[in-house]
């Protein structure tokens, strides 16, 4: 690994949500078998032809698997840099003072880009599920916007951290 490029400072619950969302997006890229059954996977494999189905079916059968891979790997480079002393960070092993404390993450470039297209991959899913498709689609008193919001803000913080 290379110098960090840019340092993302969580609190250790932040880090341990992520977590918990990192590795459910890894397990729903490796289930996935055909990513057109998901609208969530298919928004991570968009079409190459929009104007030819059969072009853009065949192009996304030699390519889905590669792409999901990739995101998978990306997705792995994130868990690995989340891990505190080794260990897989748990909301629910944490007191109000371990949940608090600060969870610096030095970030190379390899880890940078891994970061900025697994959270906007996270965004991606999220904004299918939850059925955002423009800035108007968003529900101040669904926890699940804010969510949504906070992968946001920490996707524009990053970008700002490797702009400097």
């Amino acid at each position: 690994m290379s110098g960090p490029v840019a340092v993302i400072v969580l609190s250790r619950l932040e880090a341990a949500h992520l977590t918990a969302l990192t590795t459910q997006f890894t397990d729903l890229v490796a289930d996935t078998v055909d990513a057109t059954a998901d609208p969530a996977v298919a928004r991570l494999v968009p079409d190459a032809y929009r104007d030819d189905a059969d072009a853009a079916q065949e192009f996304r059968s030699l390519t889905e698997a590669d792409l999901l891979h990739r995101r998978a790997d990306d997705a792995a480079l994130v868990l690995a840099s989340l891990l505190a002393d080794g260990e897989t960070l748990d909301p629910a092993q944490m007191d109000a003072g371990d949940a608090q404390q600060e969870f610096a993450v030095a970030l190379d470039a390899d880890h940078s880009g891994a970061w900025l297209r697994t959270l906007s991959a996270l965004r991606l899913v999220l904004a299918s599920r939850l059925g955002i498709e423009t800035e108007d689609d968003h529900d101040a008193d669904d926890q699940r916007y804010a969510i949504y919001d906070w992968l946001g803000y920490r996707l524009d913080g990053l970008v700002q951290a490797l702009d400097a």
